[in-house]
């Protein structure tokens, strides 16, 4: 499958023809309100704060990939827009509010407003990904779905302990392999569905792109402090890789293109 144009308003493919089993994820790469929606109400502040993105994590996505040899497809649209990572029954999946920020241009929205949204962001996100699956499936080629996040530091006033945190669903395998080698290859707090877990409804590209096809699945949630130059998304991606590559290597997903330091 060829990389999508730059041009594509809604999906970046990076390294689509790359040979590592790790296909990254990355559905709040990008801030970016089509002019359609009005900034939905916005200040430029808060159109640009962690409610509207995950600074930091689209650069962690394609520095992991180059380590793994792995794929990337990030969402271009901003999460406030539609977030990726919901499905479309999800108040969440349009918010009317982000933690403190309220978000005029998503309250009282129509159904068909809502579905012109999930039909021009949602489904177009949810198809690339399904493609690059089913590309990979005729090639042969092992998958495992790897979501990329970052959090903020403090979240409702409370300061959050927990530097990367090792997310999954009922399928443990790959995050159980992760966090044995995690200590080992990193210095950081790392917690287990920390500092969101399935209960929070964060695990739904998990369940319909990694546990739906039978693919080894994991969501990586990173503090955003520490993605804040790309000396630091250096350092968290050689940890991170660290930690994936044997975890990758364990489940007979070895890739001799992959970065294993």
């Amino acid at each position: 499958m060829a990389a999508l144009p730059q041009t594509d308003p809604v999906i970046e493919i990076t390294g689509a023809d790359a040979s590592g089993a790790a296909l990254i994820l990355c559905e709040h790469a990008a801030h970016d309100i089509p002019a359609r929606y009005a900034g939905l109400g916005l200040s430029a502040e808060a159109a640009i704060s962690h409610a509207a993105w995950d600074p930091g994590a689209r650069d962690l996505a394609l520095d992991l990939a180059k380590r793994l040899n792995a794929t990337v497809i990030a969402a271009r649209v901003s999460r406030l827009v539609y977030d990726c990572n919901r499905p479309p029954d999800a108040d969440s999946a349009m918010p009317q509010q982000s933690e403190l920020i309220e978000v005029p241009g998503n309250t009282g929205l129509t159904d068909a407003e809502r579905e012109e949204r999930i039909e021009t962001v949602y489904r177009p996100f949810c198809a690339a990904v399904s493609e690059v699956i089913a590309e990979r499936q005729k090639r042969g080629q092992k998958t495992a779905i790897i979501t990329i996040h970052s959090f903020t530091p403090v979240y409702y006033g409370e300061t959050r302990a927990t530097e990367i945190g090792i997310l999954h669903d009922s399928d443990t395998a790959l995050a159980d392999t992760i966090l044995c080698h995690a200590e080992k290859a990193s210095p950081r707090t790392i917690h287990r569905n920390q500092p969101y877990g399935p209960e929070h409804g964060v695990t739904h590209s998990l369940q319909i792109h990694g546990m739906a096809h039978g693919l080894p699945n994991v969501m990586i949630e990173v503090r955003n402090d520490l993605l804040t130059t790309p000396d630091a998304v250096a350092d968290i991606a050689k940890e991170l890789s660290a930690m994936l590559a044997p975890a990758l290597r364990h489940l007979g997903m070895h890739d001799e293109g992959a970065d294993h330091a």
